[in-house]
């Protein structure tokens, strides 16, 4: 198994780099790597640069508008695009339904559906879990009933990410209760701006409205909007947390990450000594760097085993509890490194063109924000304690 680079992929690395530094907006870039918080307009713009160079579905076979990438490829891709400080690609539908449609959409689905999630024009959110149905997703209570040419949609999702903005949602519901609970589950495309789809916003810790609340009321949905065969939705999700789970660790990010607490280390002084060299505190950056060294070569391997034909195995959940768990890390350093000028959170001081007056240095006000929000990577895609179950399970037969 190699795990290096070779020339032809370090030059892409290089081509990609170029792109970055060419054609991303410095001040989103600054947003981006200052903590900052995006609006809709700094993803889409981005996603619109990546689809004018042929480079915003990595993932995608070439014949449906995609890359046709190798598992190598759309790492490279990815680290770097992370490193310099590009935002991410919204994943719902790039990553998410995008995939599922190509693989079990009909032929209509494909042709309406794909060109608009390459394009932008389509916002995509994702409608899974329910106020009752997290861990234990098969318990949906969603329900959809076939009336005539349209399904009748009732229920409720939550956690629903960046809603507000979606134009539309792709949606496991309920569609036979009389069968074992994975087995009567479907998955629908529902326009969301259909009569009675109520989108309610959740506020995080962090002040920030990234999450919501959706609400179905008699929500009429054409028949033909069924993704596969009724029923297989459970399938189609498995299929679809797969590609969720593959950019999970974020190695990419995470050296971005750790370069910025090393550059907080260095500027915050100790008696006079920068923080980075005191023994107490150059041990902890040391302990998280290794932990994040182990990561990237764990993803690598991952990487070269795709490669070489291999299907991923249960290092697909280690490198999302790891990742998580590093994450998490960076993030508490940075809060420890600062000191008490990470405990006056502003949720103000994340929004750009802020002016306020900031307490400490300007890279202490959006710590705390940054912090609170990662305590959610270990529980989204599957959570930390899930993924532990299934590594029992598959490795130790427990």
């Amino acid at each position: 198994m190699d795990l290096r680079y070779s020339e032809e992929e370090r030059a892409f690395a290089d081509e990609v780099r170029a792109f970055v530094k060419a054609e991303l907006d410095p001040a989103v870039r600054d947003r981006v790597l200052h903590h900052k918080r995006l609006g809709k307009e700094d993803y889409l713009s981005w996603h619109r640069k990546l689809a004018g160079r042929g480079w915003v579905a990595p993932n995608w076979p070439v014949a449906n508008g995609g890359c046709g990438w190798n598992a190598v490829r759309r790492f490279i891709h990815e680290e770097v695009m992370a490193e310099e400080g590009a935002p991410p690609i919204v994943a719902f539908g790039i990553n998410m339904i995008g995939p599922v449609l190509i693989a079990f959409g009909s032929d209509a689905q494909k042709q309406h559906y794909l060109p608009r999630i390459l394009s932008g024009e389509d916002w995509w959110c994702q409608g899974f879990s329910e106020p009752g149905s997290g861990s234990d997703l098969a318990s949906l209570r969603t329900k959809a009933t076939l009336d005539g040419d349209h399904w009748v949609v009732n229920g409720q999702k939550t956690w629903t990410t960046l809603a507000q903005h979606a134009d539309l949602i792709f949606c496991l519901v309920r569609t036979d209760a009389t069968v074992k609970k994975q087995e009567g589950i479907s998955m629908l495309l529902i326009d969301m701006n259909s009569p009675g789809i109520t989108v309610r916003p959740i506020i995080t810790i962090d002040g920030e409205h990234e999450v919501n609340e959706v609400f179905f009321d008699d929500v009429r949905v054409p028949r033909e909007n069924i993704v596969g065969e009724p029923g297989k939705g459970w399938t189609y999700a498995k299929f679809l947390l797969s590609h969720e789970r593959s950019g999970i660790a974020r190695v990419g990010q995470a050296k971005r990450e750790m370069r910025r607490l090393k550059a907080i280390a260095t500027s915050e002084l100790v008696d006079g000594v920068p923080l980075i060299e005191t023994k107490a505190f150059r041990e902890k950056i040391a302990a998280l760097e290794i932990e994040l060294m182990a990561l990237e070569i764990t993803n690598l391997r991952m990487i070269a085993a795709e490669k070489s034909g291999q299907a991923p195995g249960a290092e697909a959940n280690m490198l999302k509890i790891k990742g998580s768990e590093v994450q998490q890390g960076l993030t508490e350093l940075m809060m420890e490194a600062v000191g008490p000028y990470a405990l006056p959170f502003d949720p103000d001081a994340l929004e750009p063109g802020w002016n306020g007056e900031p307490i400490g240095p300007d890279y202490a006000a959006p710590l705390a924000g940054t912090y609170f929000n990662y305590r959610k990577v270990s529980i989204y895609g599957g959570s930390n304690e899930i993924q532990r179950n299934i590594l029992s399970k598959s490795l130790l037969g427990l």
